[in-house]
């Protein structure tokens, strides 16, 4: 499977560094199977650091190591995903550590909506009913050193 990281660096040997902002799925190396996405990704954080210029870092994903990793997948934005994202973003403990989780992003668009679930206006299912029209893109987090060994760098496009 082909994944693609968008940055203001190349990135060809991936690494996790702890972090104190608040993301999704917490710290790892992140993500995604949209190559239109990660261009965006890109723009956005050359511009953000005002530092490099936009790349796109290309790897491949050997899915065979599923079956040694734990990975957790959510198809869509569902309760699940949301109570995740939230025990994420609050840095909450999780119950489990995966080494790769795939599912939405809740990006811009979503963040309203998000934002007011976090403050107790919209229950879980209020907040995934004004999700789900939005057509969510993905993003993929390599969250432990072991999960980095399956993901090959193959090329960088500027």
């Amino acid at each position: 499977m082909k994944l693609y990281h968008g940055s203001n660096v190349v990135v060809t040997n991936p690494q996790i560094f702890e972090s104190d902002r608040r993301l999704d799925f917490g710290t790892g190396f992140y993500l995604t199977t949209s190559y239109v996405q990660a261009q965006r990704w890109a723009v956005l954080m050359a511009k953000r650091r005002s530092l490099g210029e936009a790349c796109v870092s290309i790897f491949d994903y050997d899915e065979n190591s599923e079956s040694v990793l734990n990975v957790l997948k959510f198809e869509n934005a569902n309760v699940d995903w949301i109570r995740f994202v939230s025990a994420n973003r609050k840095k909450l403990p999780l119950q489990s550590e995966f080494d790769i989780v795939f599912g939405p992003v809740a990006n811009d668009k979503t963040m309203s909506v998000i934002m007011l679930y976090f403050a107790g206006i919209y229950t879980e299912y209020e907040a995934i009913e004004r999700l789900l029209p939005q057509n969510l893109e993905d993003q993929v987090v390599f969250k432990s050193e072991k999960s980095l060994r399956y993901l090959k760098f193959v090329e960088v496009v500027r």
